[in-house]
């Protein structure tokens, strides 16, 4: 089978997840495509990182080591992509499964030597079984998916989304790694918006630079049933304001909030109107549908607001980090 080597990166930084660890790694062992290597990044846990050399000490593909950076999902990336071998690098959530041809439809984009980032489709698995009816598909990038309103089909984007993304190695040579200070930090607030960032870093550093999403490059990704809750919602939504203010801060507001004013002008009115309508008709969930959308507008909002007063008092700082040399042996070397 001929196109680019790929090296999958999944990061991993609780024991709570070891059932979710192995699926994922099981779902990337048995692509249609196989992957060149799996990387385990363990993100300051050796309780953690001991257990998993341990259960792949003889499987040869995949390996296992210790986040090199700062705490957090930004650095155990970089960490990862340094020890990288593969031509591609491509990242999957550690509580998400990838269906079958999830790599052959990213490597088969890298046949344009002008594309530097293929990102795919995430489709959330609820807890409870089922979509609560009040949770708009348009908010479920809060629980990692992709929501309504992005372009379906193989199309161009601004940016791809972290959980389900792959990047050719040279983008991370002309751009730098991703930014240490935004991005999540185990289960602390649910930040993001690090994928972005680089995503628009990358697009300056190399102006012929394709991104794409190809929705036919799927993976299912768990929700667990404490964020089938508002409370969560409403926690994430205020989050995401805090990461976009550092965006906006590192990329300036026209580029940093280019996708989102679309967004916010189209897409969510609609969003509104639905649910009301449905509302009307008696529908289950339609109010609240509605409602939550409206919520979620004004504490995103609020989070930016307030993200954009502290990164101009000094008080919220991130870096970009340059990828180092191949990091030499395995957590057990």
């Amino acid at each position: 089978m001929t196109g680019p080597d790929v090296s999958v990166v999944i990061c991993v930084y609780t024991e709570d997840r070891w059932e979710d660890i192995l699926a994922a790694v099981a779902s990337v062992r048995t692509q249609s495509y196989p992957a060149r290597e799996t990387l385990l990044v363990v993100d300051h846990n050796p309780a953690l990182l001991d257990r998993l050399t341990k259960e792949y000490k003889e499987v040869e593909e995949v390996r296992v080591f210790a986040n090199a950076g700062p705490r957090g999902l930004s650095a155990g990336r970089n960490t990862g992509i340094a020890a990288s071998r593969g031509e591609v690098i491509a990242f999957l959530d550690d509580d998400a499964v990838a269906e079958r041809d999830w790599l052959r439809h990213f490597a088969a984009a890298y046949d344009d030597p002008k594309v530097m980032a293929v990102g795919g489709r995430t489709v959330p698995i609820w807890a409870s079984g089922r979509r609560p009816a009040w949770f708009p598909e348009e908010f479920d990038w809060v629980v990692g998916c992709t929501y309504k309103g992005l372009p379906s089909g193989l199309v161009r984007v601004r940016n791809v989304l972290g959980g389900n993304a792959s990047f050719r190695r040279g983008a991370f040579d002309a751009a730098g790694g991703f930014a240490t200070g935004i991005g999540r930090d185990g289960d602390k607030r649910p930040l993001g918006c690090e994928e972005t960032e680089l995503c628009i870093r990358l697009s300056r550093a190399r102006p012929d630079a394709v991104l794409l999403i190809d929705d036919r490059a799927v993976i299912h990704h768990r929700v667990p049933e404490a964020r089938e809750h508002f409370g969560y919602f409403r926690t994430r939504a205020y989050a995401e304001g805090l990461s976009k203010a550092l965006v906006a801060r590192s990329v300036g507001a026209d580029k940093g909030l280019e996708s989102e004013r679309r967004y916010a002008t189209r897409v969510l009115p609609s969003g509104v109107v639905r649910g009301l309508r449905d509302a009307a008709l008696a529908r289950p969930g339609g109010a609240g549908r509605a409602g939550a959308i409206v919520a979620g507008v004004f504490t995103a909002a609020g989070g930016y607001v307030v993200g954009t007063l502290r990164a101009r008092r000094g008080g919220a700082t991130f870096s970009v980090a340059e990828i180092q040399a191949e990091i030499q042996g395995d957590a057990d070397g």
